[in-house]
């Protein structure tokens, strides 16, 4: 996909527009002006790296993060031209640093593909930077200019020979834009790591310089999504002996696939398009499924694997499955800014057809491989199946008015699920002081016995056999699985309420990953909270204050001084009375509350995977790594 290096000049950068909406307007370009939308002018800086190395020009991308705010990125790319623009009349670098829309990456001469496509990208980074300065080797020579919130602070100067090429950009967000500047190392380090799976070949540093002992991390994979899948697998069970893997270009369409099934019950896909993550999919996944269920329903009826009236639905052939799917095109046409879905109609006919010929190969050569691929559809099937009956048996018993469960759901009197609140809350004693505790107007309280099921590869029959899950089901009224509507959810607050303790713990990591595989809607809508109680209430001379980390209290004996203290250290819910746990953890003028994310959910599963899958190894090696921190071990 490489060009001619000399064909890389300021004819090929091309103005659609001016750059004056985006401070304006910051949120539009790069989501938020949170966290969220701080990483993402990270993001857009590597972007343009990627696109080199991805033309094939350049090796290595280093990315720096200093005391001051400052990061750098740089490549050992070609370096953006400063020659004269042929429009503006100003250089090439100060175009594209101080222009919306302008960029090399709207002909394709220059770029075949890229992922900055909508060339908004480092001119809104430059925008929404306090400072930023960048740096160009080429033609042997560096040139430098700075700017300041989207425009030019210094002329364009050439500092003096350089032997070698590539672009560095340094910059300092804004903090009239950002409120809180924090960046996060296992951010990066989470898109850096996707980056170079992509980008196989392809060196990626990482430095930290913000404390005295700086932290480094480096990236460099040689067999790409291959490798990318072994990673996504490494706490999983495979039941494949060959993970399924090809490459192929095929009318402009470069087309990667890699897959394997495991013996879990959940799948996990990533879709990428020159190399941006398609969240939401689009039609090359779409593709890919459609593909997948046709070829391997194909080859068991061939095969006589499966009789007349045993087929499995696409729905089946997505349990247990591990998939990264990968294209890069020319013109990618995405669902908004945000580029979270792939719309290119052309795409699906095309990734639909070489990865049905390629899979169908596969097949013929890997026929224990096949077997087991059928096998695992046909156990989803059944299961599904079952479940369905199981679903409908719930499901007849409609919502829970005035309906006597185990745990016993105190409802409010609110009908509003705006206005109303669910404490999910463990145990008889934690419940009865939620009863006392509560505004019934508006909070309803469902206590649990213990621990749900663990539903860690369990399917949706045995899980709905729980009368504790089952009781939540029927609470919630929204139904699960297929017959899921977030529109019948009776509260819009959902709130895990457990002891501060390691069995409380348990309990939140077991309900957030129900509600991540089951209820992820509740999650995406941020109707699913967990609360906060305190470790310990203090008393000195009648003042009462509440400690909610070990942190806290040390601050608040400092505080105190000499003066006489009462420590009470609160093993669970039950121990406080109705007055104390409403003042501090269900009053909504004082109480503390963490709203949940998909990542919190993401993370809550991955560890749950890690302690209560059946690979003992993993287990083993986390135990192992995190004992050591352990400071309060409940027995």
């Amino acid at each position: 996909m490489a060009n001619n290096k000399n064909n890389y000049t300021a004819k090929d950068i091309f103005v659609l527009e001016g750059l004056e909406p985006v401070r304006k307007r910051p949120a539009m370009y790069i989501g938020s002006t949170g966290l969220r939308g701080l990483h993402h002018l990270i993001w857009e800086a590597v972007d343009n790296s990627i696109d080199e190395a991805m033309a094939g020009y350049a090796t290595e991308i280093n990315i720096i993060l200093e005391k001051n705010n400052r990061v750098t990125v740089q490549d050992n790319g070609r370096g953006i031209p400063i020659d004269k623009h042929p429009q503006t009349k100003k250089s090439a670098l100060e175009t594209v640093m101080t222009t919306l829309h302008a960029g090399a990456k709207f002909d394709k001469k220059v770029y075949k593909v890229s992922g900055g496509l909508h060339g908004v990208g480092i001119s809104v980074v430059c925008a929404l930077s306090k400072w930023m300065k960048v740096i160009i080797c080429r033609d042997g020579f560096e040139y430098s200019q700075e700017y300041s919130k989207g425009k030019v602070a210094t002329p364009l100067r050439k500092v003096g020979p350089c032997r070698q090429t590539g672009t560095t950009i340094i910059f300092e967000p804004d903090p009239e834009i950002f409120p809180k500047i924090n960046f996060s190392n296992q951010t990066i380090l989470t898109h850096l790591r996707e980056q170079a799976y992509l980008t196989p070949k392809v060196k990626i540093h990482f430095e930290d310089r913000r404390k005295d002992l700086p932290f480094i991390y480096n990236f460099y994979f040689e067999d790409g999504i291959k490798t990318f899948l072994l990673s996504l697998c490494e706490n999983e069970k495979v039941i494949q002996e060959t993970p399924f893997y090809f490459s192929k270009e095929e009318e402009n369409i470069f087309i990667e696939i890699a897959f394997t099934y495991t013996d879990n019950t959940e799948n996990e896909e990533l879709s990428f398009v020159n190399n941006i993550r398609t969240i939401e999919g689009g039609t090359h996944l779409t593709a890919f499924h459609s593909a997948l269920t046709r070829t391997l329903l194909n080859y068991a009826k061939k095969n006589g694997i499966i009789k007349k009236g045993e087929e499995f639905s696409g729905e089946d052939t997505k349990e247990g499955l591990i998939a990264i799917v990968s294209i890069r095109i020319a013109d990618p046409q995405f669902e908004g800014q945000t580029k979270t879905r792939l719309g290119n109609t052309e795409v699906r006919g095309v990734v639909e057809r070489v990865f049905a010929d390629s899979l169908s190969d596969f097949l013929e050569k890997n026929p224990r491989d096949a077997r087991a691929m059928i096998e695992k559809c046909m156990l989803a099937s059944r299961a599904r199946n079952a479940a369905k009956k199981a679903k409908e048996s719930v499901l007849r018993k409609g919502l829970l008015e005035g309906l006597a469960l185990p745990g016993k759901l105190a409802d409010c009197q609110a009908k509003d699920p705006s206005e109303s609140e669910l404490f999910i809350v463990e145990g008889e004693s934690a419940g009865g002081s939620s009863k006392s505790a509560r505004d019934r107007r508006f909070q309803a309280i469902l206590p649990l016995r213990g621990k749900i099921l663990n539903i860690e590869r369990a399917h949706l029959d045995k899980i709905l056999a729980s009368k504790e899950i089952k009781s939540l089901v029927i609470a919630l009224g929204t139904a699960i699985a297929d017959d899921f509507n977030i529109e019948k959810l009776r509260y819009h607050k959902i709130i895990i309420m457990c002891d501060a303790d390691s069995d409380g713990n348990h309990i939140k990591t077991l309900l957030l990953t129900l509600f991540y595989r089951y209820f992820r809607e509740i999650i995406e809508k941020g109707y699913l909270y967990v609360a906060n109680p305190p470790l310990y209430r203090i008393e000195s001379r009648k003042k009462i204050l509440y400690a909610y980390s070990e942190e806290e209290r040390e601050n608040i004996l400092k505080s105190l001084r000499d003066a006489p203290v009462s420590i009470q250290r609160y093993k669970g819910l039950g121990e406080m009375n109705p007055d104390q746990l409403w003042e501090t953890t269900m009053d909504p003028q004082s109480r503390i509350l963490k709203k949940i994310t998909i990542k919190d959910a993401e993370e809550a599963d991955k560890l749950f995977d890690i302690l209560m899958g059946k690979e003992v190894l993993p287990r083993r090696q986390f135990i192992q790594t995190y004992a050591k921190e352990v400071k309060n071990l409940d027995i």
